[in-house]
């Protein structure tokens, strides 16, 4: 499976069978995350065959049902990090699913106080990201057009199409897809998060899914405020 196909094949899972991660799978997402821990400076890591984040109210609220994988993405609270949140796990997730596992981004419907791990003062677990062996594959869901997602000050190249057809399978915060990339002269991308629930962190995923489609050599963030390989 290519990075295409697994964006194309990726969606939200929230139940999950008892088979177990085997060790080949587990050895590629530790180095993987510790890859991504040394690019982002972000504090991430992986529970596995561990329940107890997913056994409470929060999680039965959520519909998540046998939940014993997780990734935890920690950081100092800000904006920038919160993107960079965004695009370094969706870059392990997208890897998960090349392994052939499923997965689902979780921003609340989790126990912070329940994951066995002491994590330093200044840092604030984000997001979760569950995997594992899904019940199902999962199930497409609806997108805004390229149109609303996206403005253009010159014609629209292929590259920044493909980029946006990438954006489009990129998952948000309650489906909100709340962002707005723009394509300026000179080849320059500018993307930006609108007002919404936890839309910093989708706009960093929807940020790597567009890296992912457009090609990196194609174009220049108007805004960079991270190493992204």
């Amino acid at each position: 499976m290519d990075i295409w196909e697994a964006m194309q094949r990726r969606h939200s899972v929230r139940r999950y069978t008892s088979a177990p991660i085997d060790t080949e799978t587990l050895t590629k997402l530790t180095d993987l995350i510790l890859l991504c821990r040394e690019k982002s400076g972000l504090d991430i890591r992986l529970f596995v065959d561990e329940p107890k984040a997913f056994s409470g109210k929060l999680a039965h609220y959520g519909s998540f049902h046998q939940v014993r994988n997780y990734i935890t993405l920690g950081a100092e609270k800000s904006a920038a990090n919160d993107e960079k949140i965004g695009f370094f796990g969706e870059k392990i997730v997208l890897a998960a699913t090349t392994y052939g596992l499923q997965s689902c981004w979780v921003g609340l419907t989790y126990s912070k106080k329940k994951i066995p791990c002491h994590f330093p003062d200044d840092i604030s677990v984000r997001c979760v990201i569950a995997l594992g062996h899904g019940e199902t594959l999962g199930s497409p869901r609806s997108t805004k057009s390229i149109e609303a997602l996206s403005a253009t000050e010159v014609p629209m190249p292929e590259w920044f199409r493909r980029g946006m057809q990438a954006v489009q399978l990129a998952p948000t915060a309650i489906n909100q897809q709340r962002f707005r990339f723009t394509l300026r002269e000179g080849s320059v991308v500018s993307a930006k998060a609108l007002p919404g629930f936890f839309s910093k962190v989708d706009l960093g995923i929807a940020k790597y899914h567009f890296l992912l489609g457009a090609g990196k050599g194609n174009f220049i963030w108007e805004r960079n405020d991270f190493p992204e390989e």
